[in-house]
């Protein structure tokens, strides 16, 4: 049994509007299914979502009609003009974007980003005095400025006007600018709210140009807003749609070079490209350096520049992952060092470079699933500026503003934000934080849930339908790669794959529908799925093109093995290290899950780490005891139960189903004995061979030692036969025991040998021996599943 990394939420089927929309539209029963399952029960919907060409009018932003007039004033009086934009993915493209809309009016201007380690989030009175020196009498904010009321406060009483186009949350009190533009401010009757700041930049671009504005600026808009994991969902999903197809065969220099040192065909770019891709080299400008080398980049206008420019940010970018790499390992390390974990992780600490704490909250809300904030203490200041990063449970940014009076500035979204305050405060802040997220979160917040596209069988995955998927792209926030759950494939091939392995490649069989599928990073799974497996698989549907032939291929998210397994490592000469390796690949990541490791004596334990298991051994009666002191109790289901020595009667096998009688799975890694070695089956042959040579040799008394050695030279066999054949004689009358010898019985009462328990029993123990030795895994599977288990046999 493989457990899933998270619980995946199956939406309610509606057949009916399935079939209704696959017919109506000419498109797959999985691409009708899948429509439904998004809501999307009617046909002419369905269209409207494809098509994806809605756009609002920008005269519907409250602060458009004010803004407007007074940038149209500042141009025709040649005013000079301050764009202040944000560090981020998102304020470098507002920045280039309203950059280009400068350039295209004909304006006075210059730009101004702060520098994320030195200044920090948002408007400082320092620049507003360095724009005072530059003559400047109006400011353009983009993608900051909503909460700046002291900064803008400051900025009129130097004879500055301040617009400022925004789109996070607005606080309670809103800053004396001379025009707010955001759709979310109170009032504001703007049909959608889910603008990126870019989105909100370029409204106040079509308002200023009259609605004709270049198509190739949606460029820009789809990186801010892709990058900023706003919602690809009305306006912004035509927008993006747009600048995708434009970027396509981008005439802008810097979109080129960008997109090919993030190793896209600019021909083939999607949304996952600018995700995955462009954002994180736009992003590492801000974080490591100066986000005015991004501007640079996406507003140069020479392909020299540009290409130069990407290689800059992609050395930069190669660079943070590094260090987000060793803060994530120090934090991890404190977290692991708990006792228990907070309901919110607050963790802090000098050198961690605050340009990236963001990405080590991300990754350690991986790890352990509830709300975390990173900071960086400044050595001497003992300032913190930090990161937040929260669950679907709980909004970070309701959070932050139930404790606002421990910070000096904060601001952001219900899933991410942003804030600084002082060391001092760092454990009221965390208390506070903690005391808010208990009264918010239930225990079922802190289980992982993946939304999935409904349950799909193999064969509904054809090349049609992964092509028709297209048609709902770009991907992204609030309209998500489809995701379908496939249960019950059988493994047909695995292999691993790419540098070191890393990479999981299968065949995956469902009937007579076979197709492939790709585990990235998953390649260590490879000894958990071996061919026959029966997976449950969280997959994505994409099209495999290779030489001129293309197919439809999974690629694997998520993975589960839903019964039992039973792992076949017999005679393997390192059986310890197997075992931890399969306890490993078991534990993903949960620290409760248990395994058992069953030896015979103590000397296995010997000079090995047994960490996070627990040993038991067989005793001479049959039964198990645990060989760790602190151990009394044997856990029911371990994830993994180890047999480094295999059970030899049915009463240390019986022993075994009682202690642990739903292990989650279980591996036999117990030496092979030689033919010599084994018990063989009792027979009337070995039998008369046996008392033939035992009367020979009785005729007096002799010590069963003697008696043993010899009739294992006359007759050929092992010990453990001879002894257990000497039981039976025993039980029959044949020879009688006594003070360490054996007496021969001249003239026994006749009896047959099958009336004997223990001739019985040594049957039972041979054919025990044999199945654990030789037997098949169909054999194994079988035989175990009647005596003990009820297992699927890998």
């Amino acid at each position: 049994m493989l457990r899933s990394k998270s619980t995946w939420k199956i939406p309610p089927a509606d057949a009916a509007a399935a079939a209704r929309l696959s017919k109506g539209l000419a498109v797959s029963p999985l691409m009708g299914q899948l429509l439904s399952a998004r809501g999307i029960t009617r046909p002419e919907d369905a269209l409207s979502f494809m098509e994806s060409e809605c756009g609002h009018d920008p005269f519907l932003l409250k602060g458009m009609k004010e803004a407007v007039p007074r940038i149209r004033r500042a141009i025709q009086e040649e005013e000079h003009i301050l764009i202040y934009g944000d560090y981020d993915a998102d304020g470098v493209s507002s920045t280039s974007l309203m950059i280009y809309l400068l350039r295209h009016l004909g304006a006075s201007f210059d730009i101004y980003i702060p520098h994320r380690s030195n200044e920090g989030y948002g408007l400082h009175n320092h620049a507003i005095d360095w724009a005072l020196t530059q003559g400047v009498s109006l400011i353009i904010t983009v993608d900051t400025g909503i909460s700046a009321c002291t900064q803008i406060a400051y900025a009129n009483e130097r004879g500055i006007e301040v617009i400022v186009t925004d789109h996070h949350e607005p606080p309670e009190e809103l800053p004396p600018a001379y025009a707010l533009i955001n759709p979310k401010l109170p009032g504001c009757p703007y049909p959608f709210k889910g603008l990126a700041g870019v989105g909100v930049a370029y409204k106040l671009a079509e308002a200023l140009l009259d609605g004709d504005v270049p198509p190739e600026w949606t460029e820009i808009v789809a990186i801010g807003t892709v990058a900023d994991l706003m919602p690809l969902t009305g306006e912004n999903r035509a927008l993006v749609r747009r600048g995708i197809e434009s970027m396509r065969s981008s005439r802008f220099p810097g979109v080129r070079a960008l997109l090919e040192v993030s190793g896209a065909s600019p021909g083939a770019v999607n949304s996952v490209h600018i995700a995955f891709g462009m954002a994180p080299r736009i992003n590492a400008s801000g974080r490591l350096d100066h986000a005015g080398r991004a501007v640079s980049l996406l507003t140069a206008e020479h392909m020299e520049e540009a290409v130069q420019l990407a290689g800059e940010l992609d050395m930069l970018n190669k660079e943070r992952q590094l260090v987000v790499e060793r803060i994530t390992e120090e934090a991890v390390a404190r977290l692991e060092a708990l006792e228990a974990l907070p309901p919110v992780i607050v963790l802090a600490g000098e050198g961690w470079n605050v340009g990236v704490v963001g990405i080590v909250a991300s990754k350690i809300l991986e790890r352990y699933y509830r709300p975390v904030i990173i900071l960086d203490i400044h050595p001497e200041t003992g300032m913190c500026k930090g990161s937040a990063r929260s669950i679907p449970g709980l909004d970070i940014y309701a959070a932050l503003t139930s404790c606002r009076e421990c910070m000096d500035h904060y601001g952001g979204h219900p899933a991410a934000a942003g804030m600084s305050l002082h060391r001092d405060r760092l454990e009221e802040f965390a208390a506070a934080l903690a005391a808010y997220a208990s009264e918010v979160l239930e225990p079922e917040h802190f289980v992982p849930v993946t939304e999935t596209d409904g349950e799909i069988p193999l064969g509904a995955l054809t090349l049609r339908a992964a092509d028709e998927l297209d048609r709902l792209a770009p991907f992204g926030m609030g309209n998500p790669l489809p995701r379908f759950v496939i249960r019950g494939a059988v493994v047909k091939e695995a292999r691993t794959m790419g540098q070191g392995n890393r990479h999981l490649k299968l065949a995956l069989q469902q009937g007579g529908d076979v197709i492939e599928a790709v585990a990235f990073g998953r390649g260590a799974l490879m000894d958990l799925l071996p061919v026959g497996t029966s997976v449950d698989v969280l997959a994505e549907l994409s099209v495999n093109e290779w030489n001129g032939m293309r197919k439809p291929q999974l690629m694997v998210q998520d993975l589960a093995v839903p019964e039992a397994q039973f792992f076949d490592f017999r005679g393997s000469a390192s059986a310890f290290a197997k075992s931890r390796r399969l306890f490993e690949l078991l534990q993903c990541g949960e620290p409760d899950r248990t395994a058992v490791a069953i030896v015979r004596g103590e000397s296995a334990r010997q000079g090995r780490d047994w960490e996070g298991f627990e040993l038991w051994g067989y005793d001479n009666n049959g039964s198990l005891h645990p060989l760790q002191a602190d151990k009394k109790e044997a856990p029911a289901a371990p994830s993994l139960l180890c047999l480094l020595d295999m059970p030899e009667s049915p009463e240390e096998l019986e022993a075994i189903h009682l202690l642990f009688p739903e292990a989650e799975n279980v591996a036999l890694l117990h030496p092979i004995r030689s033919g010599r070695e084994r018990l063989q089956p009792p027979s009337r042959e070995i039998f008369k061979l046996l008392y033939q040579q035992l009367a020979a040799l009785t005729a007096s008394p002799l010590p069963e030692r003697e008696v043993l050695a010899a009739l294992c030279r006359r007759c050929s066999l092992n010990i453990r036969m001879v002894a257990s054949m000497l039981d039976v004689f025993e039980e029959l009358e044949f020879i009688r025991r006594a003070d360490g010898q054996i007496t021969f019985v001249v003239s026994p009462a006749s009896q047959s040998l099958t009336t004997s328990s223990h001739y019985q029993r040594l049957g039972q123990m041979a054919e025990m021996e044999r199945v654990f030795m030789e037997g098949s895994v169909p054999q194994l599977r079988e035989w175990l599943r009647e005596r003990l288990y009820r297992v699927s046999v890998s």
